[in-house]
């Protein structure tokens, strides 16, 4: 059904002349007698007895009236939904803990107007054809995986170094230190069941543990993160990489254990060098949504820098 003889119905039922509809719709009455015209032929009912005084509803015309307000009532939220600034900004952070979800998190605090709709996708692959499809507004990425560029029109900035930590339960070797270097973690067992190759995060340790010689495990199923931290805390041989925002309630190494609440965990921080998780923000250039410019401002006042010294990160991370 057109919405415009629709729209033209209301504005002579409520007139009660075509020719003041005409007017408030800024057509000739010629066009308003052929819009309803057509909406009588496409109704197959007359919609309006031509009297003395104007134009009068008929009994259909009557019926229809509510039906052709609502009508026009639904196509105003349809349009409002995609309107600039009125659909919510999609934003993916990879998972709900992490630096990216803290960034969002300050955001919301710092912008409660915008209204914000946060996801998780799998990996730079999804994010990217989500982005290109305009599913998502944008994504927190390591940018770019080796050997595989942004696709044209794709656009980055690097916005927060997140630095690992070591994990461990109460009875690992290194559960007291209060820092660990890499090179100290040689023939230790790091478990990361949740790496999947081919992914981002996939390559970041690949390079990690070719550099320092390191031994990352990644083999059993991945039960999820609580899973994971009440295996690393009830098994001394085993510890496990999260970045600094993942679990920042747990103590540091040397803290007195706190178990169930910490399920007995230790936060270990890492030296010589501190390895760091580089999280990039993508979007799409043609992105009209006020709030995507919003954001990338409220990132660039508000994020840590990135390539600080001592610090590490894979050579194909792309800078700012």
């Amino acid at each position: 059904m057109d919405l415009d003889t629709v729209r033209t119905f209301v504005a002579a039922a409520d007139a009660g002349q075509f020719q003041e509809a005409a007017a408030e719709l800024a057509v000739t009455q010629q066009a308003v007698s052929k819009r309803i015209a057509a909406l009588e032929r496409n109704l197959g009912v007359r919609l309006f007895t031509r009297t003395p005084r104007g134009a009068e509803l008929t009994i259909d015309g009557q019926a229809f009236l509510p039906h052709a307000r609502e009508l026009l009532r639904v196509a105003e939220r349809a349009v409002a939904s995609v309107r600039a600034g009125r659909r919510p900004l999609r934003v993916d952070v990879i998972n709900l803990r992490g630096a990216a979800s803290g960034l969002m998190r300050g955001f919301h605090r710092a912008h409660p107007e915008i209204e914000l709709d946060v996801v998780t996708l799998f990996d730079i692959d999804t994010a990217v054809a989500a982005i290109r499809s305009g599913t998502i507004d944008a994504s927190f990425r390591a940018v770019a995986a080796p050997g595989r560029p942004l696709p044209e029109g794709i656009e980055s900035v690097r916005v927060v170094d997140e630095p690992l930590q070591l994990l461990t339960g109460p009875a690992h070797a290194l559960a007291g230190a209060r820092s660990v270097t890499l090179a100290q973690l040689a023939g230790h067992r790091i478990w990361m069941p949740g790496i999947v190759p081919g992914t981002e995060w996939a390559a970041y340790y690949d390079d990690l543990v070719a550099e320092y010689g390191l031994t990352i495990e990644a083999t059993g199923p991945n039960f999820g993160s609580d899973d994971l931290l009440d295996t690393v805390a009830d098994t001394p041989a085993l510890a496990t990489f999260m970045g600094e925002h993942t679990l920042p309630q747990l103590p540091l190494g040397g803290a007195p254990t706190v178990r169930p609440v910490g399920h007995g965990l230790r936060r270990i921080p890492l030296t010589d060098p501190t390895p760091v998780y580089p999280h990039s923000l993508l979007w799409h250039r043609d992105n009209p949504h006020p709030a995507l410019a919003t954001l990338r401002a409220h990132l660039a006042a508000t994020a840590a820098g990135h390539d600080a010294a001592g610090t590490w990160a894979p050579s194909w991370v792309i800078p700012r």
